[in-house]
Order: structure tokens, then sequence, then C-alpha cells
């Protein structure tokens, strides 16, 4: 699916440009601000018509931006709107996907009836499924996730000699085993023990042989950043060389990313969540999401 026109909303202006020129579409102009009550005016400047259109963005820090998002969407379609689209680089709510406790929401289907209901397809990279084996488990329209793999294996042939991947915890093994295998580099995975959103232990095999090679923590969020500051700690305390912490997407809540960086670490992103980290550009894993839905 080509969208004749892509609307970048606040923040997600570079990443709506390269993919624009991937596509070979057009950019459109969406102008939105704050009333002085803190509400939303949202306005089209561009013609719509019967145009297939996408809007483009990216969900971290997500509650100040789902309510314009919807807006938006509700805005196209009342101009007219063949398709609406939505490129989600990345797609936050996820992460609770069962109700633990009496009375708990699963966001994760909320959020999913919310965005199905808004827009006619969608496009993100590396969703944080966990108990669900795809996003058609969740979705009702048709939902694509692309993955960022090759973009990552490419950067770290590209700039890394020597690596050595290492997963912060169990559910990362996923992601190092694809990208250990596509650079013929070997890789660990730790063990995480998780006692509250904010507090984790990791455990690992004896790393100090790995003196010659060039350690790679790699996962695909880093949020709170406890569990890589765990893993970073632990490699430290075994005398290995400062690691390269490298996430699919980096949120960097509670200013984690200055923590890494001074236990010593160097972090590398891709740029589905834009920060000052991201080196690897998912425009054309995308493009590709685009082009495989009918």
């Amino acid at each position: 699916m080509t969208p004749e026109l892509l609307f970048a909303m606040p923040g997600n202006e570079a990443l709506a440009k390269t993919l624009a020129g991937a596509l070979g579409c057009g950019i459109g102009t969406l102008v939105m601000r704050k009333f002085p009550d803190g509400e939303t005016y949202l306005r089209f400047k561009s013609a719509i018509g019967r145009k297939h259109i996408a809007l483009i963005s990216t969900l971290a820090d997500p509650d100040p931006k789902i309510i314009p998002l919807l807006f938006a969407a509700d805005a196209a379609r009342t101009m007219g709107a063949a398709q609406v689209g939505l490129v989600v680089p990345y797609l936050a709510y996820l992460r609770q996907d069962h109700s633990f406790e009496p009375g708990e929401a699963v966001t994760s289907r909320a959020m999913a009836a919310l965005l199905s209901q808004h827009f006619d397809w969608l496009v993100t990279a590396d969703p944080h499924l966990h108990r669900y084996k795809s996003l058609a488990e969740l979705y009702t329209i048709p939902a694509t996730a692309v993955h960022a793999a090759p973009a990552v294996s490419a950067w770290i042939a590209a700039h890394v000699e020597n690596p050595f991947l290492i997963g912060p915890d169990e559910e990362s093994a996923q992601w190092v085993s694809e990208t250990a295998r596509d650079i013929n580099a070997p890789y660990v995975t730790l063990k995480k023990t998780r006692r509250g959103d904010r507090s984790v232990t990791v455990s690992a095999p004896d790393l100090t042989t790995i003196d010659d090679r060039t350690p790679i923590l790699l996962d695909d969020i880093i949020s709170s950043g406890r569990t890589m500051l765990e893993a970073v700690k632990l490699l430290r305390a075994q005398g290995v060389a400062h690691p390269i912490c490298l996430a699919i997407h980096g949120l960097f809540a509670d200013h984690s990313d200055q923590a890494l960086i001074e236990l010593g670490a160097r972090l590398v992103t891709t740029n589905s969540v834009p920060n000052p980290y991201a080196q690897i550009d998912l425009t054309g894993i995308l493009a590709d999401g685009l082009h495989t839905l009918a």
C-alpha cells in the first residue's frame, strides 16, 4: 500500500521526509497547536479529496499523542480520504497483555480496538509482543510488523569489529540470535529476574574470555533502562570492556540514557523514536512493509 500523501504528526517530520522519498509519494501539511486550555487545534492545509493518505506518528510517551492522532484520522475522513493508514514506528501499549490482578485494564487490547476503529491499516516496527504471536490477534485491520534486524545487522557489520552480542534477558534472545546469525558472531543471553517496574536483577555466565571482542548489549526497547543498567554493571564487575547498548526503540525514561553513559556505555538506536543516539535508519524497512500491504 503506497499512500498518495503522507502527513507527519509533530516530531515525525524527518522520518516522514525520507519515507515519502522512498515511497515516491507526496508530503502533506498538517498544522497542530494547543489552545490556552490545553485542547488540541488541528487542521489539514493540504487538499485530500479521495486520496489514500497515511499519518506517521511514533507513540513513545503515547498519552499526549493519541488524542491528536485520532482527531487527525477523523478530520481526514471528513475531508473525503479514501483510506487513512498509520505508520507507527514505535507502537505503544503492548506490555499489558494480561490481567494479572482483578480489575486491571488489558491496555494492549484497548489500544488495538481504538486504532482499528480509526485507521484502515497499520505498519509498525518490532512490536513488543510477548503473549501474542502476531498483531492479527489484536487488530481487526491489516497490521504489518516489520523487523529491524537487517538494518541492525548492517550497522554492526559496518561499525563494529569483532562483535560479541549479549541479550540482557531471555526475551531479547529472539533479536540477539537473529542478528548474531546474520553477522556470524557469537552471542549469549543473560537471565533477568524482575521485582517491579523499576527493579530487576541480572545474572550471567563467565564473560571474561571475550576480551578481544566488542560487547554489544542488544534489546528491542530501552525504557526505564533498569535491565540494561544492571547488565552493564554486571559486565563491568567481570572486567568486560565498555559495551555498546543497542536498542531498536530508545525511549530512555527516567533519564536512563545519562545513567548508562555515566557507566561508560555507548548508546545506539534506530530512528523509530527520535533521540540523539538514532544511527540506524528504518526508512527502507518501513517502506518495504507498506509495499506488502494489499
